[in-house]
């Protein structure tokens, strides 16, 4: 006899089986352990963790409202980029993944060493230069073709995107993002070594009628300096911000040197537009104010002073008699 002892749950689920007749005392200790071990593949080490995943996720979605609104401005059409998954591979899997011809852009985002790779699918990438030239955005597969003009138009239009790339960092780290290089070809890229671990962001991308993707590799060497601020915790924490006093100094300076409109208002009037389209040289229009009551003052549009109309110098100009506090009703003519 066996020395084992099991637990509650085994022993109910055991009479349960034994009861029914399913299966025997032996057979249900094999299924015990079939279900303890579980397969672990070395080559596919998980070196993020899902919040660190979801960290970066958060990070390029940023990034894809931005670039919806720099495309669309861009190419003059309906464009619409948003994330639609997340994942960590290796580097490897990630290369066999991607087309035999497609457009791959080779980043660099320094201080962080390494480099990234933004692959847009070929369909995508013709699509936006089809309507940088004039056309209608048409979604033709020729990327293994692609003319000198053609692929320096689209070096430029993805160039100009890092900054956006840019602004989608600045919560994170401060970056200088940099286009080293554009391939066509996946198999004469290898930015890391095969078995290297790599986040992929995979975002849906629709240009006017034609949909594809765009993927974003980033290495985990790029991301290691930084992974500590990957955390939930860091991105929940609130800094409180301590002015210095030479900011203080000069936001002060800056305010006292701003330039903003006053006006004194005599009064107003109501007046029907027969009697506007009738308004000639001479006429006199009755205002709803006393001559010798106070002005509104207003200052940016809106009543700040109580003052009086009189000269100084030879010049128009108003005494300020009361200052209308925030909430105060008297005075909104």
């Amino acid at each position: 006899m066996s020395d084992e002892i099991l637990s509650q749950g085994e022993i109910d689920a055991l009479l349960s089986a034994i009861s029914t007749g399913e299966m025997t005392a032996d057979d249900f200790k094999k299924e015990e352990e079939k279900h303890r071990v579980k397969n672990y593949d070395f080559k596919r080490a998980l070196r993020f963790s899902k919040d660190q995943v979801r960290s970066v996720t958060r990070i390029y979605e940023n990034f894809a409202r931005l670039l919806t609104t720099y495309f669309s401005a861009q190419l003059r059409t309906y464009v619409d980029i948003s994330v639609a998954s997340a994942d960590q591979i290796p580097y490897e899997e990630y290369i066999r993944s991607v087309p035999n011809m497609t457009v791959m852009n080779v980043i660099e985002i320094p201080p962080l060493d390494g480099r990234m790779i933004m692959e847009i699918h070929p369909v995508i990438a013709y699509s936006m230069i089809d309507r940088v030239l004039g056309g209608k955005g048409n979604g033709f597969n020729k990327i293994d073709n692609l003319t000198e003009i053609e692929m320096k138009l689209m070096t430029n239009l993805f160039e100009r995107s890092l900054d956006q790339l840019q602004e989608a960092w600045s919560g994170m780290v401060e970056i200088e993002p940099l286009l080293s290089d554009v391939e066509v070809n996946p198999q004469f890229l290898q930015v890391v070594s095969p078995n290297e671990t790599v986040v992929v962001i995979s975002m849906n991308a629709n240009v006017g009628e034609t949909s594809g993707m765009i993927n974003i590799c980033i290495p985990h060497v790029m991301l290691e300096p930084i992974i500590p601020k990957l955390s939930a915790h860091y991105w929940m924490a609130s800094e409180k911000k301590v002015t210095k006093p030479e900011e203080a100094l000069l936001l002060e300076q800056k305010v006292k040197d701003s330039i903003i409109s006053v006006a004194a208002e005599l009064g107003s009037a109501t007046i029907t537009i027969e009697d506007f389209l009738s308004i000639d040289r001479g006429d006199v229009i009755e205002l709803n104010n006393r001559i010798d009551a106070p002005l509104l003052i207003k200052t940016g549009g809106k009543p700040k002073f109580i003052g009086q109309p009189g000269k100084r110098n030879k010049k128009i100009a108003i005494q300020i008699l009361d200052t209308i506090k925030e909430g105060d009703q008297e005075y909104e003519w």
